[in-house]
């Protein structure tokens, strides 16, 4: 069973980057008939918010990304600290005391000296009577997991391919602060391993803390730590996906705080947004189709490229206006202007680039219309077209052909002054829909109007 999983921490509100990210989790799992799960990342007491949790909740429900578990870390404690004793009592953990500041220092010395600023392991050579004066002294440690130098770390990536890294050319991961609290490297093995997750789909800012957690990975299973029922017993297949940058070809600024909130303010569609990250980064073609069981059938690791996704509003908002074009009434029918019925949607649904600018369509037929200044000849034009004006299956084609042949006039001249008088515009929906709407009553009166 296909496993995925989106581990946000609640610490803000969803960005575009976790928005693609929990996207690429959720085909994934649905192309496989498998299992996405949503787990809350909440470790971090001092910055998680239980208000961002509830966001981030609202923004994947509104995006239509729904999840089959949830999970939240803080609701496991007890299986962390269960795992921090098995890698202790296997020789995999030790720990360290220097501060921040020593750190620092140290990080600062290697760089000065061209060497990369990979921790001296200064704290495995502590004797234990150094340790314990340390700790008489009130120094509380910080825990480091020791990584295995004898073998390199290799995988093969779902995206970048073969993999290498040598352990000797990277830091033992600190796992647990001195005050008892955990950072992410141990807890999300020990979730991946608890949850079944099979593959593990993420950016490639994370590649080099996945060759520190397969570490972690394999020293969790050789301590018998996934033996438990429903517990993955082999590593998961991982991928990292290149990261979103702006439209400019670098990051910006802009996309770590561009999110649903912003998306539903611009009046862009939970479609839209699922037809463009679907495919953003990928050798194919970004269209807008909105039946994501399309797009999810589709979704293929091995289209995606290595160089960094470009990520475009422009492209966004054009996506949005063709996926508007489209949208049956019934999907829209709450967000429209009181009146509106499915052949006035129909009717201003082409003239759209967003749901919510059919309310300033729909005036042109409820009204008032802006009043236009004629010519002696146009309102002479006018004031004969109210009284040919004659009601039937289609109004608009029995008019403007009786109007041609009375009067000789075609094309703009025979169109735009009509327009302009029932509709206060130059351009907008088609007359012969929109004239049905306004009603004969009314298209004669300002018809007449138009013509003093």
């Amino acid at each position: 069973m296909t496993t995925t999983r989106f581990a946000p921490s609640p610490t803000g509100r969803l960005h575009v980057g976790n928005i693609r990210t929990a996207l690429h989790n959720w085909m994934l799992a649905r192309q496989a008939g498998g299992t996405f799960v949503l787990r809350i990342d909440d470790t971090d007491a001092e910055r998680s918010r239980e208000e961002y949790v509830d966001g981030i909740k609202v923004d994947l429900t509104w995006l239509g990304l729904n999840w089959d578990r949830e999970e939240r870390q803080s609701a496991r404690l007890d299986r962390y600290e269960a795992a921090f004793e098995a890698l202790r009592a296997a020789g995999r953990i030790y720990p360290a005391y220097e501060t921040a500041q020593e750190l620092d220092v140290k990080r600062k010395i290697a760089l000065g000296r061209g060497l990369p600023p990979i921790y001296d392991r200064a704290a495995l050579a502590l004797t234990d009577e150094e340790r314990a004066a340390k700790e008489a002294a009130g120094e509380r440690p910080h825990w480091r997991f020791k990584l295995d130098h004898d073998e390199p770390i290799t995988w093969d990536d779902g995206i970048r391919g073969a993999q290498k890294f040598a352990a000797s050319q990277l830091s033992d991961p600190v796992i647990r602060r001195a005050d008892g609290s955990w950072l992410y490297m141990m807890p999300s093995a020990v979730d991946d391993i608890d949850m079944g997750v099979t593959q593990v789909l993420r950016g490639e800012d994370h590649v080099s803390n996945t060759a520190v957690q397969i570490q972690i990975f394999t020293a969790l299973f050789a301590a018998g730590f996934a033996a438990h029922e429903g517990a993955a017993k082999t590593l998961p297949a991982f991928a990292h996906e290149a990261l979103l940058v702006g439209k400019e070809g670098k990051l910006s600024k802009r996309l770590g705080s561009l999110g649903c909130d912003a998306f539903r303010e611009q009046g862009i569609e939970p479609e839209a947004i699922i037809a463009l990250l679907a495919r953003l980064g990928t050798s194919q073609p970004i269209e807008p189709i909105a039946d994501r069981a399309v797009l999810t059938a589709s979704f293929d690791l091995s289209t995606f490229g290595r160089a960094p996704a470009k990520f475009d509003e422009a492209d966004l908002e054009r996506l949005n206006a063709a996926i508007v074009h489209h949208l049956p009434y019934d999907a829209v029918k709450d967000r429209l202007p009181a009146g509106m019925d499915a052949a006035g949607w129909h009717a201003v649904q082409p003239n759209l680039a967003h749901v919510a600018e059919a309310a300033e369509w729909w005036r042109l037929v409820t009204g008032p219309i802006e009043a236009r200044e004629f010519t002696a000849e146009d309102r002479d034009f006018l004031a004969q077209a109210a009284d040919t004006l004659a009601w039937g299956d289609d109004p608009w084609g029995a008019l403007t052909a009786a109007l041609k042949e009375a009067t000789g006039r075609k094309g703009r001249a025979l169109f735009l002054p009509l327009r302009q008088a029932l509709t206060g515009r130059d351009n907008g929906p088609d007359m012969g829909e929109l004239l049905p709407l306004i009603g004969e009553s009314e298209a004669r009166r300002r018809l007449s109007e138009a013509s003093l």
